[in-house]
């Protein structure tokens, strides 16, 4: 097989790099927990977001289908704090909880498939790619649900990582995610363990995105240049990038993430607030207002795939679509 028809097989599979190839940027949805929490949801719980599929999963098609109509590509499934172990602390055995993970990946899977119906019947479909389904795999940190997501030295081995991550990685996979959304890493350490993992599903493909300690290095201050060199040769990493992060540092890191590695560099920062793990409350200023503005730097900077994490809404996803595509 020569180069070209390897990159034919990879982008057949790669649902990232098939977007890429028709469209100067990606669009992915916005913040899933605060939007639910805007729909009356209490988040409250060491499953967050998660939380609510036990309670009220209605509620998780209809903010995914409020992203998809607003133009986002991706929705990100509401598994970022679910795990077996997470589960199993509310009295949840490890197959009901599997059965619980498959499922965030069909809630979004049926926003999307609705939508889509819609967008085919209107004949606008030629305007915009069939959107994807990102199965999230959130850091460790978050199934301690102690914030340490934004520190990442959690001082434990390599195993124990991989024991709460394997499980839900493949329940992901079985239920038809698209792509695993590795996200709000914070650790070189953990991002070796998640892409490792990821070599026991060869067919699969990712992307990894950091939590940042600033605009030139991740949560526990490894440089992201160094992140993404060590990552750059990955054949299953469909793209490197970060979220959660303010606005304000995004544009130099996409330019460090650009310059170190041939992946196209996804970014979803949030809104600019600050969260208090121990109130889980969020307090300033936010500048989500920027981001369709903003985005015109990080495109020039190098960016592809562009975003939105916590606090950031399906206005600001619609308007990136609109700047973006003329979508809207």
């Amino acid at each position: 097989m020569n180069q070209s028809q390897s990159q034919q097989q990879t982008d057949s599979i790669n649902g990232i790099q098939q977007i890429l190839n028709e469209y100067p940027v990606m669009i992915l949805d916005g913040a899933l927990a605060t939007e639910l929490e805007q729909h009356g949801c209490d988040l409250d719980d060491p499953l967050w977001s998660a939380r609510v599929l036990l309670e009220n999963p209605d509620v998780i098609v209809q903010v995914h289908a409020d992203y998809f109509r607003a133009g986002a590509d991706c929705a990100i499934t509401s598994s970022y704090q679910a795990s077996v172990e997470g589960f199993r602390k509310r009295g949840i055995e490890e197959r009901p909880a599997l059965d619980l993970i498959r499922k965030t990946v069909e809630l979004a899977a049926q926003a999307r498939d609705e939508m889509w119906a819609e967008v085919q019947a209107s004949g606008a479909g030629t305007r915009r790619p069939k959107p994807i389904v990102a199965g999230s795999v959130g850091p460790y940190g978050a199934y301690l649900a102690d914030g340490s997501e934004y520190v990442g030295h959690y001082g434990v081995s390599d195993e124990t990582l991989a024991a709460l991550h394997r499980p839900r990685m493949a329940a992901l996979i079985e239920a038809g995610a698209d792509i695993l959304a590795f996200e709000t890493i914070p650790s070189l350490q953990e991002a070796r363990v998640l892409v490792e993992l990821l070599k026991e599903f060869p067919d699969a493909y990712a992307w990894l995105s950091f939590s940042l300690k600033d605009g030139t290095s991740i949560s526990e201050g490894t440089p992201l240049e160094v992140c993404a060199q060590t990552f750059g040769s990955e054949p299953q990493i469909a793209a490197i990038g970060l979220n959660c992060a303010p606005m304000e540092v995004v544009t130099e890191a996409v330019g460090i993430l650009h310059r170190a590695s041939d992946k196209p560099v996804i970014i979803y920062p949030n809104s600019g607030e600050i969260y208090d793990a121990e109130t889980k409350t969020w307090s300033g200023q936010g500048s989500c207002s920027s981001m369709k503005d903003s985005s015109e730097a990080w495109v020039e900077a190098g960016a592809r795939i562009i975003g939105g994490c916590c606090r950031t809404t399906p206005h600001q996803i619609g308007e990136l679509a609109k700047k973006w595509r003329g979508q809207g």
